[in-house]
């Protein structure tokens, strides 16, 4: 049986070029595992550190990483993409250039017969009352017109900035935060039946145990040197790292 991958927070395009290369070329590595094992990606939600669509053009700087998606999904691999809080708007590009199925939110799929609960994890659960508002401001249709009126150096600034005042502005309480989302999986646990949730969103990488057989898995970020991912596989869901 072929592996299932997840991967979140890649955050392209938010470092230097040392370290943005160091990633494109792991994105590279772990393409070709896929391509070689024939399996299917999930990617959870900020693979870019901005991205928001245009009518006309596709955002500067992320060219190899797009046209490595492209050769994936013509190697005929499923890849599914669920937005994170830096993924604006994903529009249709994906879907109907690339033939990435994209999605928002919380999300539950059976992959060989376990049941997944997938997500980036920005808004779920108590606090995180600033994605909250970032979800209804700026995706709401109004808005999102708005934007994309604006000339594009313009919004691609905008988005820019608002991607590094979240950086900044990240919560006093950092154990609550890093908990939060483990919380959340922990209740929902008790509430509905599912084998594991897996998300990203807060950067703290791990598995853990929720009880009665269900599973945790926080895929951390590749921003720290790090290239964390998670492969379902024969049954197992493990996090690995290239």
């Amino acid at each position: 049986m072929a592996g299932i991958y997840f991967i979140s927070d890649t955050h392209l395009g938010l470092q230097d070029e040392r370290n943005e290369r160091r990633k494109l070329e792991q994105l590279e590595h772990l393409f070709a595992l896929i391509k070689a094992d024939g399996g299917s990606l999930y990617m959870l939600g900020d693979i870019f550190d901005y991205w928001m669509e245009f009518r006309h053009l596709i955002p500067k700087g992320f060219t190899r990483s797009l046209a490595l998606l492209s050769d994936l999904v013509r190697s005929n691999i499923k890849v599914f993409y669920i937005a994170g809080n830096h993924d604006f708007y994903l529009g249709r590009y994906f879907d109907d250039e690339l033939g990435i199925t994209t999605m928002y939110g919380l999300r539950e799929v059976n992959l060989d017969g376990r049941t997944f609960l997938l997500a980036h994890g920005d808004g779920l659960g108590t606090g995180d009352l600033g994605y909250k508002l970032f979800a209804r401001l700026v995706r709401n249709r109004f808005n999102l017109s708005l934007l994309q009126g604006f000339h594009p150096d313009l919004a691609l600034g905008l988005m820019k900035g608002l991607s590094q005042l979240s950086r900044r502005h990240k919560p006093d309480n950092r154990v609550f935060e890093s908990d939060r989302l483990l919380n959340f999986a922990e209740a929902l646990a008790i509430e509905k039946n599912f084998d594991y949730f897996v998300c990203g969103h807060n950067h703290v990488s791990g598995m853990r145990e929720l009880g009665n057989g269900t599973r945790y898995l926080n895929l951390g970020s590749w921003i720290e040197g790090k290239s964390p991912y998670g492969l379902f596989h024969d049954g197992t869901l493990e996090l690995k790292e290239l």
